[in-house]
């Protein structure tokens, strides 16, 4: 019997997961069928990574508010974009090749395995980091606040954008596990494009807060992947 064949699955998460004959799952949906044991691995290791993710901003000291000085909203574009980038990896239905399945051998599937765990972690391991050295300066939207800094230690001395390097090292473990190829291209275009506004707006207000010292920040640390850009 075809571990996929049946109308609807639960997962452990409470999602319910319809499929379709023929046409893989609608919704959100469970990377791998029972005894996958290799995908199941990989999938509960990157949710519980996301997890931890989204415990960072939730459960992160209050700083007392500061009043911000300048803001720029097309920076809000930006992170719709990324949005819509984290909904395709999420909601796009999968088949039966996943890609733990269509690696061709346990060796290169349990690769896959590695990778994308080991990935997520440090994703997530260099946002809270990030997170932790911005403090009171972290926002959703680009802005400058009171007595703002130019932070150049701690990450930021490898990437000017780590919290931008840390998310999208989660979108690509995520759709290593959950999504079809095809997606996952689509959803890097779309982060990538995404970033690039929000890096271009907050670096506009970093550029005219500290001329001289972020042109020289910025000649000698990447944005957002070293050697990249």
């Amino acid at each position: 019997m075809d571990p996929y064949d049946g109308s609807i699955r639960k997962l452990s998460l409470g999602c319910r997961v319809t499929k379709v004959r023929g046409r893989g799952y609608v919704g959100m949906a469970a990377p791998v069928a029972p005894g996958d044991f290799a995908g199941k691995i990989a999938f509960y290791g990157v949710i519980t990574c996301w997890w931890a993710f989204a415990l960072t901003f939730v459960l992160r000291k209050r700083e007392k508010q500061t009043r911000a000085i300048r803001r720029d909203p097309s920076s809000y574009l930006g992170l719709l974009v990324q949005a819509i980038a984290y909904f395709i990896i999420w909601f796009t239905p999968l088949r039966r090749r996943e890609f733990v399945r269509a690696a061709g051998s346990e060796w290169v599937g349990w690769t896959i395995v590695v990778v994308s765990i080991a990935l997520a972690a440090a994703s997530v391991g260099f946002v809270v980091w990030a997170a932790r050295r911005l403090g009171k300066q972290w926002s959703l939207g680009a802005r400058l606040v009171e007595s703002h800094q130019l932070i150049q230690d701690g990450p930021y001395r490898f990437v000017r954008n780590p919290i931008y390097t840390g998310m999208f090292g989660m979108l690509i473990a995520t759709g290593l596990v959950i999504t079809n190829w095809g997606a996952l291209l689509a959803a890097v275009f779309l982060f990538a494009l995404g970033t690039w506004f929000r890096v271009r707006s907050e670096e506009r207000l970093l550029r005219d807060a500290f001329p001289t010292e972020f042109e020289e920040y910025a000649r000698r640390v990447p944005a957002l992947i070293p050697g990249i850009y």
